[in-house]
Parts: C-alpha cells; structure tokens; sequence
C-alpha cells in the first residue's frame, strides 16, 4: 500500500504559494508600506519601540495585502479578458474564489490583530476603512461606473503616509494629509498613462476608463493638468517648513522631469511615451519620498 504522506515539495506545490502571493500585489504592497514607513518616520517621536513601529508597518501591509487579494477576486472575469492581467492567478484558476477568499479573511486577521496590539485602535479602522474603500467601493463600484473612479478612489491608495504617521502618534494631524494629497494628485496621471497604452484592454473588458469614454486627447491633456497641480502640492511640505531645501531640490528635478514626460506625451501621443510617463512615475513617488526621509532624518 502507498503512503498517503506528501513529501515536503509536494506539500508546496499544492499549496502552490505563488498563486498566493501573487494576488497581493506585492511590489505595489511594498511601495505602500515604504510610504507609510515615511509617514511614521516623519511622525512626532512618540518613543515607541523598533518592534511596535514594525508590527505596525507589517499590519498595514497585510490589510493592503488582503485587499489586493479581494480585487484579484472581484475583478477575476475582467482580468481575463485584458492581456495585462489575463496570467493572474485567479484569471487562470490557479486558486479557486474560496481559496482567495480565506486567505484575505487570514492575512486580514492578522494585520488587523497586530495593529490591535501594538499601534492603536485609530490605525486600525482607518486601515480597514481604506481596505473597504479600495476592495469594495473602487473595485466592485466606482471602477465599473465611472471615468472618474481613479480620482475618487485613489484616496484610498493615498492613504499609507497618514496611516504610518497616525500609527505614532494617534491623531489626524494636517501634515500628514499633506502626504496623502500628493498621492492623491499623482494617481490619476499614473493610472492615465497607463490606461491610454492599454485602453483597447479597457474597452474589451467594458471599464470606463477616462481614454476609453472621453478620447485619448482629453486625456492626455488632463494628465498635464493633474501634473502641474502635482508639482504644486508637492511644494507644499517645504512651505510649511515641513521639510527642508534638500527635498525642495528633490521636488524642482522630479516633477520637471515628470511635467517634462508629461508634455512628452500630449505632443507625442504615442502609447511608448504613455509607457515612459507610467514607468517614471512610479520611481517618482519612491524617489519623492525617500526624499522627505532623508531631508528629515539625514541631512
């Protein structure tokens, strides 16, 4: 008789631990949580402990995690029908919807308990809040009916900054929404970027995408708009002497660069220079951040 027993590879292979980590979206789960771990840094010094302020970095970025997970589930039927998304795991049924499911309840329990015990109850329901505002309200609604659902619903991207600062401190303070507006404001023209170069996949999968129901010229136009609008929010931590000239001189070269490629894109108005804006922004953000750390804690 054969052993019933599955050697150890076997056992990971059922599991099959790539599908799982691939529906949390890691590399956007990571970008989050370095904001947050901005938002934290640049904090008021509470004197908690490395432990605590970690535990709370990795309760936020599970419940980001849990959420990623709930849109791969929502928006599984979409996602196989647009070329950008159709080897995501649940697309190609890799992991069936009760399986997702029950790891996002899992991951969300965890994230939910550790921010329990070692932030405070204020980040836990604003995290849970933006996980409901990203996973149900974007997801499930906003995506499927309006062009404007990246400008309604990237408040719930924004919100890590305020998240890892409200994990110090317990309070709303106006610096830290500071942080979040910038998000705010650079993800319509990421979003954007991308959905010009990729709109026969919006339109094949009926999401009212703002290139798919108003022209890709209207939309390259309001890119340049939120653009401008960008460089000005983010001169707005240096004039509340939030931050120093270090991060203004970050601030001058990033966003000229990404005004630059802005402008590249509406004279241009080709999907490879769609692509350039929608690759740089993302190291934008990253370097735009950093930029706060450093001119905070370094310089």
């Amino acid at each position: 008789m054969k052993s019933l027993t599955l050697k150890p590879e076997a056992l990971i292979q059922s599991v099959n631990l790539s599908a799982y980590f691939g529906i949390c979206k890691l590399k956007v789960v990571v970008m989050l949580v370095i904001t947050a771990w901005v938002g934290l840094m640049l904090a008021p010094d509470m004197n908690r402990t490395l432990f605590e302020q970690s535990m709370s970095l990795l309760g936020i970025g599970l419940l980001s995690a849990s959420a990623a997970a709930i849109n791969h589930v929502v928006d599984r039927e979409i996602d196989k029908k647009m070329a950008r998304t159709r080897h995501r795991p649940l697309a190609q049924t890799q992991l069936s919807v009760k399986q997702a499911l029950g790891f996002a309840a899992l991951i969300g329990f965890a994230g939910s308990l550790a921010l329990f015990y070692w932030s405070n109850t204020l980040t836990l329901f604003m995290t849970l809040g933006a996980l409901v505002g990203y996973a149900v309200v974007y997801t499930m609604f906003l995506k499927r009916a309006t062009p404007q659902n990246i400008v309604i619903g990237g408040l719930a991207g924004a919100m890590p900054p305020l998240l890892g600062w409200i994990s110090e401190t317990g309070q709303l303070d106006v610096q830290a929404w500071l942080l979040v507006m910038i998000i705010f404001i650079w993800t319509p023209p990421h979003f954007w970027a991308l959905a010009i170069a990729r709109r026969n996949d919006y339109k094949r999968a009926d999401i009212p995408m703002l290139p798919v129901t108003h022209g890709n010229e209207f939309t390259r136009f309001f890119i340049v708009i939120y653009s401008v609008l960008l460089f000005v929010v983010c001169l707005l931590p240096y004039l509340v002497t939030m931050s120093g000239s270090f991060y203004l001189l970050c601030v001058l070269i990033l966003n000229s660069i990404f005004l630059y490629k802005s402008f590249v894109l509406y004279r241009k108005r080709s999907d490879e220079a769609a692509m350039a804006l929608f690759h740089f922004s993302i190291t934008y953000l990253l370097l735009l951040f950093m930029s706060l750390f450093i001119d905070r804690w370094i310089l």
